[in-house]
């Protein structure tokens, strides 16, 4: 505990922030486990499968209007908070609600803008992950208040965080954009991703996603923001391992040496 104190703020006396720390690290680590035993979330590559594991009753959406409705509360929770700021005019609290609120807002715009969409989403899905990131926003920046008044940690990480974002989000949008470039207009179909870190993982854009992550939990250095940034490290892992099993399924030239998310380990 003395080495976690170094750089995390303490524990405040709440018990609703105790349990929406382990809730939310519990489901995430489910997701995390569900992804590899092939229950997946119905989205993306996965859409198609998990249609075939459920009844014809479950409500579907399109892929667009899905991950909309994934990013855009969190983004205008993120946004709210700048009105809602109840005193604390600190630069980590301001730095926190920033990169929440550019996290999901470039999100939004990649849904608008940039991403190719093949297939649809399950409307369950859609929820259950709207409703994780927006809780996840919205307790991250009360978990921030709740610091107000104490000392910061001996080791102060919220500039290291702030590189540490601004590295993830931009390494995730390139490869998204590379993503995107595979396909032509009325192409639904899916290919080999290359160019960039394509070459050494499968899911590069998942390993930025979670250096973006992990800059915001230093930014913020409370309990919470590290407990979910290391759920979603799991889920990312789960999810890009089911990644790699599906495209060595579907196309025998896949390279194996290109592994899942971490270059040359997994």
């Amino acid at each position: 505990m003395s080495f976690l104190s170094n750089f995390l703020f303490p524990s405040p006396p709440s018990v609703y922030l105790t349990a929406v720390t382990v809730i939310s690290f519990a489901v995430l680590s489910y997701y995390s486990l569900a992804e590899v035993w092939g229950k997946h979330l119905g989205y993306s590559k996965f859409w198609n499968a998990a249609q075939k594991k459920k009844a014809s009753t479950v409500m579907k959406m399109s892929s667009r209007a899905g991950m909309l409705l994934l990013y855009a509360p969190a983004f205008l929770a993120g946004l709210a908070s700048f009105g809602l700021s109840f005193g604390d005019q600190r630069m980590r609290s301001l730095l926190l609600r920033s990169a929440l609120t550019v996290h999901f807002l470039k999100r939004v715009l990649e849904v608008l803008f940039v991403h190719k969409y093949s297939g649809g989403m399950d409307l369950d899905s859609a929820i259950a992950i709207s409703l994780s990131y927006f809780l996840a926003t919205v307790n991250a920046i009360y978990a921030q208040h709740m610091t107000l008044g104490m000392p910061d940690p001996p080791l102060d990480l919220e500039y290291a965080g702030v590189v540490l974002f601004l590295v993830g989000i931009a390494g995730n949008y390139y490869h998204h954009h590379l993503l995107q470039k595979l396909r032509g207009k009325d192409d639904k179909g899916y290919k080999i991703p290359k160019g960039g870190l394509f070459g050494l993982v499968i899911c590069p854009h998942y390993l930025f996603e979670i250096i973006g992550f992990v800059g915001i939990s230093f930014i913020a250095q409370t309990v919470f923001a590290f407990a979910f940034t290391l759920g979603t490290v799991g889920y990312l892992t789960g999810r890009s391992y089911a990644t790699r099993k599906w495209y060595l399924s579907k196309f025998p030239n896949f390279p194996r040496e290109v592994k899942a998310l971490f270059p040359f380990v997994f």
